[in-house]
């Protein structure tokens, strides 16, 4: 599997100081150690990718209130065996929230997160290595609900914290207003 452009694309991301650049280094470490790190199959992690998508506007972000996890977060998933994080990104988006009109609102990643996912029936406690890119949806689309969220909403960026204040979601609401 090709992990060249992941690699690259990392290589060229500037993380925050302090956690996210520990997780980005986790990440690239990872990634070179693992040449399967693109399948949900390897047990002690995988790479996910997910989008932060804003409004027209850009004064709110599409959250999905997550089934399996019951939390708020932004739309996201599995590769799968796709070395294409930003494609997975989008395809995860619109499979996740009926948003299929995405623009890019920055070249290459926004954000890198590592988190740990824990035991669902047969699978074990493991890592998501999570890439994610800034989107900006077009005017006039509908939310259509599938069966991986309990809801979807458009959440204003000055209140997601009422709907999830972990320092993985706050630290993408902060560099917003760079967007």
């Amino acid at each position: 599997m090709n992990r060249d452009s992941l690699l690259a694309l990392l290589a060229s991301y500037e993380p925050e100081q302090g956690l996210e650049a520990e997780m980005h280094n986790d990440t690239v470490d990872f990634v070179k150690q693992h040449p399967d790190c693109f399948e949900r199959s390897l047990l002690k992690g995988h790479i996910t990718a997910s989008g932060w998508v804003l409004s027209p506007g850009k004064d709110s972000v599409l959250l999905m209130h997550h089934r399996k996890l019951d939390r708020w977060f932004q739309p996201g998933g599995h590769c799968d065996g796709d070395p294409d994080v930003r494609e997975v990104a989008m395809k995860e988006v619109m499979e996740e929230t009926g948003i299929t009109d995405l623009q890019a609102l920055k070249d290459g990643i926004f954000d890198v997160d590592v988190h740990l996912i824990p035991v669902n029936k047969d699978i074990p406690e493991h890592y998501h290595y999570d890439i994610r890119f800034a989107f900006k949806a077009t005017e006039g689309q509908e939310i259509v609900l599938n069966s991986e969220s309990k809801d979807v909403q458009w959440v204003p960026v000055s209140k997601v914290q009422h709907s999830n204040d972990s320092e993985s979601i706050m630290r993408m609401v902060r560099k917003t207003s760079a967007l």
